[in-house]
């Protein structure tokens, strides 16, 4: 087996040598030029068999163990390659949503779509349910053969651009709060659809939101029965977790060198109290790529456990934030000027701001880090759960 890695691992990296992007960097500073480079490095992916190594064998490169996608992954980082943000959450969310959940029809009908480079967005969070998904209150009425949808839903990953939506809303208000929901697949073209982007501090429009107003769904695109979203949306938000996570570890390990350019040129490398936190950080890179390598070794034992996935989350989104504030701090003034962010270049550009900005963020995208430990702390070590009504008012008795 290893032995069949290590080829696998010289295969990438001759394919990477020749069709990787050169300079993707300093051209993809506008959105019309990140599109235009996303859409092309997808169908160059997908031609290769590179695209999707997570699919079903019977696609075009699918059918990789985990062991063969780490390898992919890692040499994807290596290489220094765009990552794939605008079909991200076709290939991984909607896909293996369709995959489990999906009649034969609707296979037919979207997989070969996703392929080919339409893109999907998820919309699960609103204004009032981010974390509590339960909560959601966009509404769905059966009439006939279509659910009318009214409601609004928030922080659409690349939602602007996409063309299918992740529908989860609320056909029913009886019983507990799960019971009621609904997963649907939305036509962001239909009447009654408008997605607006958020503009964001640092000057990226990473997420939108998305206005339905009596929007016709046919009941043919419907996952599930009605009243059965929640156990589909479990599906669609387990999808990638980890990978992802490991490959951004070592994407974040391969741009040490950025902050090891900034200290020799800025004249620090006799200043021990820089190299101390250098090497500091360079350790918790390491351990973190450690974390993430133990829960792949678990998956593919089948001895993953629930909350392994946030512990690597965890350690991922502190150290990244460790990251961009070093390079941050050694960069100087010079560093806390604005300039024009790096479209879909990951959290460790160089531009320093933007980079430790958007850092934070990564502290509350895809469960926060108090939610992390929660998980962690119920799940993993048997500890009690949180009271609900933990808050007692002052003179209460």
């Amino acid at each position: 087996m290893s032995e069949a890695l290590d080829s696998l691992r010289q295969e990438v990296r001759d394919w990477l040598a020749i069709h990787a992007p050169k300079d993707w960097r300093g051209q993809s500073t506008s959105e019309a030029a990140f599109l235009e480079l996303q859409r092309s490095w997808f169908a160059t992916l997908a031609k290769a068999g590179y695209a999707v190594p997570h699919w079903p064998e019977n696609w075009p490169g699918g059918g990789r163990s985990l062991a063969q996608q780490k390898v992919i992954y890692e040499e994807f980082a290596r290489a220094d390659t765009p990552r794939l943000l605008l079909s991200f959450m076709s290939t991984y969310h909607a896909a293996s949503t369709l995959f489990e959940w999906g009649s034969e029809e609707q296979k037919q009908r979207y997989i070969p779509r996703i392929l080919e480079g339409e893109i999907w967005c998820q919309g699960f969070s609103e204004p009032g349910a981010g974390s509590d998904l339960a909560a959601l209150r966009t509404r769905a009425e059966r009439k006939g053969d279509v659910y009318v949808v009214n409601g609004q839903k928030l922080w659409s990953t690349m939602g602007q651009f996409a063309d299918q939506c992740l529908l989860l809303v609320r056909t029913s208000s009886e019983g507990v709060k799960q019971a009621g929901l609904t997963y649907l697949l939305l036509d962001l073209k239909a009447p009654g659809v408008t997605a607006r982007p958020i503009h964001q501090i640092h000057g990226d429009e990473e997420f939108a939101e998305i206005f339905l107003d009596n929007v016709e769904i046919p009941v043919a695109d419907r996952l599930g029965e009605e009243g059965q979203g929640w156990a589909v949306a479990q599906s669609t938000l387990s999808s990638e977790r980890g990978l992802t996570l490991l490959e951004l570890s070592a994407r974040m390990r391969g741009a040490l060198w950025r902050i090891g350019d900034l200290i020799r040129a800025n004249g620090r490398g006799e200043d021990a109290g820089v190299l101390r936190d250098f090497g500091r950080l360079a350790s918790k890179v390491d351990a973190t790529c450690a974390v993430a390598d133990q829960f792949l070794a678990n998956r593919i034992a089948g001895e993953e456990r629930v909350g392994d996935a946030s512990i690597v989350k965890l350690a991922y989104s502190r150290t990244l934030r460790e990251f961009t504030s070093l390079g941050l701090r050694i960069g100087g003034l010079e560093a806390q000027y604005h300039a024009p962010i790096t479209f879909g270049g990951g959290m460790e550009t160089g531009n320093w701001m933007a980079d430790f900005m958007n850092s934070y963020a990564w502290t509350i995208a895809g469960g926060s880090d108090e939610v992390q430990r929660n998980i962690i702390a119920e799940r993993l070590l048997g500890m009690p759960r949180e009271p609900k009504n933990w808050f007692v008012k002052e003179g209460a008795a």
